[in-house]
């Protein structure tokens, strides 16, 4: 296994390459560092056992994507029972408060929007990877996306009242 590659990279090459991808999804998902940590290592050792082929880096790239979307699933659905969202404080994972910094603002929106927005414009997928990637339909990713950044401008722009209630 060790001279195994992934679309030409070692696997201390991927993980070099695309951790702060996959931790910026699992931490978009989840919203908490520990959880966003175990589905982090699960995304990696699934990629390490599982050892598939790929057809380039950016086959690499959507695959890690998904499977850690997948994990982030996965862990929510088998926490829901232990763990009532209504009773969970609706406050974010402490990001800088920086307005050139849209992770905190993405942190404010809807988890359906989250998504869509950190893979637009963090990971700079275009509208139609995004729908292969969420296996969902083009039009769908966007409408979230127009109105995700409707949310993002209350956010950055409404008033105070409009921000609390985020």
């Amino acid at each position: 296994m060790a001279d195994k590659t992934f679309a030409g990279l070692s696997y201390d090459d991927v993980l070099k390459k695309y951790a702060d991808t996959v931790a910026g999804v699992c931490v978009m998902r989840l919203q908490k560092w520990a959880d966003a940590e175990d589905c982090f290592q699960n995304t990696f050792i699934k990629l390490f056992q599982k050892s598939p082929d790929f057809r380039s880096e950016t086959h690499l790239k959507a695959w890690l994507i998904r499977v850690a979307i997948n994990e982030c699933r996965n862990y929510i659905a088998k926490n829901r029972r232990f763990l009532s969202l209504e009773n969970l404080s609706r406050e974010p994972v402490e990001w800088r408060d920086n307005e050139r910094d849209v992770s905190w603002a993405l942190m404010r929106t809807e988890p359906k929007y989250r998504e869509v927005l950190y893979l637009y414009y963090c990971e700079q997928y275009k509208v139609a990877e995004i729908a292969e990637i969420l296996g969902k339909n083009p039009n769908t990713v966007k409408t979230l996306l127009k109105r995700g950044r409707e949310k993002l401008k209350q956010i950055y722009g409404g008033d105070e009242d409009e921000k609390a209630e985020l």
